[in-house]
C-alpha cells in the first residue's frame, strides 16, 4: 500500500502572511479546549486578539493560558449560548476588553452517542438547543452588531459530515448539524449584501487531548485509526485551524455559503462490497432494547 497523504507541516507553520489578523478580534465559542483551542491558536499566531466563551471556568482558564503562551491578547468570558441574554452580555464584555469581534467561530456544541430508541426527550432538546439554537443565537447577535455598525465580518460554523449522510447513534447531533449547515447557506445570502461572509467548517478525525470519554472510548475500540482513513492518517487539529484562518482571511472573502470538509475524504469513503451490518446497539455494546 502507498503512503497516503503526506503529514501536515509542523505546528507554528502558516501559509498566510504574518500579521494577517493584526488589530482584529476573533471570538471562538468553546475555544478553551480541543479543536476550538486549535482554531483560536492559529488566529492568535496571525496576530488576532482572541475572545473565548464557555460555560466552564476551567475551560476559560485553559484557553487563557494557551493564548497567553502564544503572546496574544485574550479575553475570556462565561457564556451559555442557549441564552440570548448571556450571549449579549458576553459580547458586551468582549467589545469592552478587546474590541468588537470581526470573526465569529461557532464551535461550541453538545454531543454524545446514544441509540435513538434510548434517547430521552431531554437529551434531544439539550443537544439541539446548544448545537443548533446556540449557533443561531450567537450568529444573530454578531450579525446584528455588524449590521448596525455597517462593518464587514466573517462567520464560521463548525459542522459535521453527518449533516449530509445522517449519523446513526447521533440522531440529535446529526439533525442539529444539518440545521447548522443550512444556516450557513441561508445567512450567507441574507447578509452578503452587508459584507458578512458565512461559511461552515467540518473536521474529520483529529484526535486531541480534550476528547470526551465516550468519543475516546469509540476510538479505543478501533485498533489502528490511520488505515481506516483514505489519507492513511488522521488529521491534525492545526489543519482545521489553518482552514479557518484561510476562510476568514482577505484571500477567502469571495467564498461564502460554503461548508469545507477537512477530513482527507473519509466521509466520502465507500466500499466495493458492503460489510455485514452491525446495529448501533451492538456497536455500543448494549443489550437488547427494553422499554422498561
Amino acid at each position: 500500500m502507498s503512503n497516503g497523504i503526506p503529514d501536515a507541516p509542523d505546528t507554528g507553520a502558516t501559509a498566510l502572511q504574518p500579521g494577517t489578523f493584526d488589530g482584529q478580534t476573533v471570538l471562538v465559542t468553546g475555544g478553551g479546549t480541543g479543536l476550538g483551542k486549535a482554531i483560536a491558536s492559529e488566529f492568535a499566531r496571525l496576530g488576532a486578539k482572541i475572545a473565548i466563551s464557555s460555560r466552564k471556568e476551567e475551560h476559560l482558564e485553559a484557553g487563557r493560558a494557551a493564548m497567553t503562551e502564544l503572546g496574544a491578547a485574550v479575553c475570556v468570558t462565561p457564556c451559555d449560548i442557549r441564552d440570548p441574554e448571556s450571549i449579549s452580555n458576553a459580547f458586551d464584555t468582549i467589545e469592552k476588553e478587546v474590541g468588537r469581534p470581526s470573526v465569529l467561530v461557532n464551535n461550541a456544541a453538545a454531543n454524545f452517542p446514544v441509540p435513538a430508541e434510548d434517547m430521552s426527550p431531554n437529551a434531544w432538546r439539550t443537544v439541539v438547543d446548544i448545537t443548533l439554537n446556540g449557533t443561531f443565537f450567537c450568529a444573530r447577535e454578531f450579525g446584528r452588531r455588524h449590521l448596525d455598525a455597517a462593518t464587514p465580518a466573517s462567520i464560521i460554523n463548525v459542522g459535521a459530515s453527518y449533516a449530509w449522510t445522517g449519523g446513526p447513534g447521533f440522531a440529535h447531533s446529526a439533525a442539529a448539524k444539518a440545521g447548522v449547515k443550512n444556516m450557513v447557506e441561508t445567512l450567507a445570502v441574507e447578509w452578503g449584501p452587508y459584507g458578512i461572509q458565512v461559511n461552515g467548517l467540518v473536521p474529520g478525525l483529529m484526535p486531541h487531548e480534550d476528547m470526551t470519554a465516550d468519543i475516546r472510548g469509540n476510538l479505543d475500540r478501533t485498533n489502528d485509526k490511520d488505515p481506516c482513513q483514505p489519507a492513511l492518517r488522521v488529521g491534525r487539529p492545526r489543519e482545521l485551524g489553518w482552514a479557518a484562518t484561510f476562510l476568514a482571511s482577505p484571500y477567502g472573502r469571495f467564498i461564502s455559503g460554503h461548508t469545507l470538509v477537512v477530513d482527507g475524504a473519509n466521509w466520502q469513503r465507500r466500499s466495493l462490497t458492503n460489510p455485514n451490518v452491525v446495529s448501533v446497539r451492538d456497536q455500543m455494546g448494549k443489550g437488547p432494547f427494553s422499554a422498561q
